[in-house]
């Protein structure tokens, strides 16, 4: 799979804030792949009857993981609570001259 794309051919505001407001969509499909990805990983070990000490430390791995992915959420929503008010002016309809 390649990676997608973000394109603007005539770079302003709107057009910027638009791309990060693509690129945190991005980031949270990608984020969602992963957590489906441990939750698999988790019902793999349980599936193939894994002694405790096995259960403990992918469970552990997972916990690790979801952490890292709780972190990445704060950064990306304040991502997006910095770009919002750049959103709401492209919303603005522009006066065209007379």
């Amino acid at each position: 799979m390649s990676m997608p794309e973000i394109k603007c051919t005539h770079i302003d505001k709107c057009c910027a804030a638009s791309s990060l407001l693509q690129s945190i969509a991005l980031e949270e499909t990608a984020i969602s792949h992963i957590l489906n990805a441990e939750g698999e990983k988790l019902q793999k070990a349980i599936s193939l009857s894994c002694n405790l000490k096995d259960l403990i430390e992918i469970n552990k791995s997972v916990e690790d993981m979801v952490d890292k992915l709780t972190t990445l959420e704060t950064v990306l929503k304040s991502k997006l609570d910095f770009i919002k008010p750049l959103l709401a002016e492209c919303d603005e309809p522009r006066h065209k001259p007379e």
